[in-house]
């Protein structure tokens, strides 16, 4: 399949237009476009989800590295911190961050915590 990508440059405005292919193994029935297109972005949100724990969270500079313990740093980066930002109303998982690390108290406020 060819798929063709627009992205806008949110500070110039210009339009960036990229060709990618791809090859599947599905038969078919199971591949018409609908189906594709939704692999295809399925695949992008987990990507995207990915990039939020790398770039704001450093996880590929994390030392966690033995046992269950990165896994469980993932999931608890996944749960705790990009699914309660999202939750709380926040698209930019960055700006919750400095949000939250700036004023610690609306962090505890959100998860209902006390002292």
């Amino acid at each position: 399949m060819e798929i063709k990508r627009r992205r806008t440059h949110r500070k110039t405005g210009e339009v960036e237009t990229k060709t990618v292919y791809a090859v599947t193994s599905l038969p078919p029935e199971q591949a018409g476009p609908p189906q594709l297109a939704e692999l295809v972005q399925n695949h992008w949100s987990v990507e995207a989800l990915h990039h939020i724990r790398d770039v704001t969270f450093g996880e590929d500079a994390s030392r966690v590295r033995t046992g269950t313990a990165p896994r469980a740093m993932a999931t608890l980066r996944n749960l705790v911190a990009v699914a309660l930002m999202r939750q709380a109303g926040w698209s930019n998982i960055a700006a919750a961050v400095d949000h939250y690390r700036s004023q610690p108290h609306y962090a505890t406020a959100t998860l209902r915590l006390t002292a």
